[in-house]
């Protein structure tokens, strides 16, 4: 009866199409930056500000405990209110959000402390205020910033992987991603527009960006896929928390050991791989 029923998970799973990734990952109920935090570590303490402009409430940093690491915690806010969602812009970053997340992991590195970062965003944030405040600046600042970072990354994409905005904070020696997670340069709706002019054709547009965890993996754009609870991450927040603790954990367990010379080099031989299919 068990394996009936593993085969016929196995089956269902085969036949979701990378629109119904797409709406998985968009989904509301899903796990957010501080669903994870309050199960995967303790003891976190949120820290703000970029000391530049302002607090910026789209990106979440702070220190906390996963395990015995003592880590910065780092993640998009979606938000789970229709308050939380205004306030953080649906969890799409300002220049401000990123310039925070460099400005405390630089004192991660300090200390030698890993860095956790948790992403979930539709994007950077496009408004006006953004732009004129060098959004393209901080995003290209950020990239260059965590590939160069004398401390372990590992990443986590928890929802949608959008663009830029997701890539800022993105750049890890381990990329983890769960299972009904997106990643991608563009929107399924965004590319049919470009393409095709036409946002109906959103899903022949997800199936050609390659978007899903099992696409990524096969290009070699993340290193492992975490399991989500049955049903999705939405269906239950603890064990899909559990889940990517136990992945992170493993993770650090690795990375911690190695020197940071050796750390930097494989992150950037893994950066320069990236496009090489041949």
């Amino acid at each position: 009866m068990a394996t009936a029923k593993a085969k016929k998970a196995t089956a269902k799973a085969t036949t979701m199409t990378a629109m119904d990734h797409v709406k998985l990952a968009r989904d509301p109920k899903r796990p957010h930056i501080f669903d994870f935090i309050s199960t995967v570590c303790s003891d976190f303490e949120e820290l703000h500000g970029d000391r530049l402009v302002n607090d910026d409430r789209g990106l979440v940093c702070g220190f906390g405990a996963i395990d015995d690491y003592k880590c910065l915690i780092m993640g998009h806010h979606k938000g789970a209110t229709i308050e939380e969602n205004m306030e953080a812009n649906f969890g799409m970053a300002n220049p401000d959000g990123y310039r925070k997340a460099m400005r405390l992991a630089k004192l991660a590195e300090r200390f030698h402390m890993p860095i956790v970062s948790f992403v979930d965003t539709p994007g950077a944030y496009p408004g006006k205020e953004a732009e004129e405040r060098g959004q393209a600046e901080a995003i290209a600042k950020s990239l260059e910033f965590f590939a160069r970072l004398k401390t372990p990354v590992v990443v986590v994409v928890t929802g949608e992987g959008g663009s830029g905005g997701a890539l800022a904070i993105a750049v890890g020696d381990r990329i983890l991603m769960l299972e009904n997670a997106i990643y991608s340069v563009i929107s399924p709706e965004g590319c049919a527009g470009i393409l095709w002019r036409d946002g109906t054709k959103a899903p022949e547009a997800a199936e050609a960006l390659k978007i899903t965890a099992p696409d990524l993996l096969k290009l070699g754009a993340i290193d492992e896929i975490v399991k989500e609870p049955a049903g999705g991450a939405q269906k239950n927040h603890k064990a899909t928390g559990a889940a990517v603790k136990k992945a992170v954990v493993a993770a650090l367990n690795e990375l911690m050991k190695l020197p940071v010379d050796e750390l930097i080099a494989k992150r950037y031989d893994k950066l320069c791989a990236m496009g090489r299919f041949s």
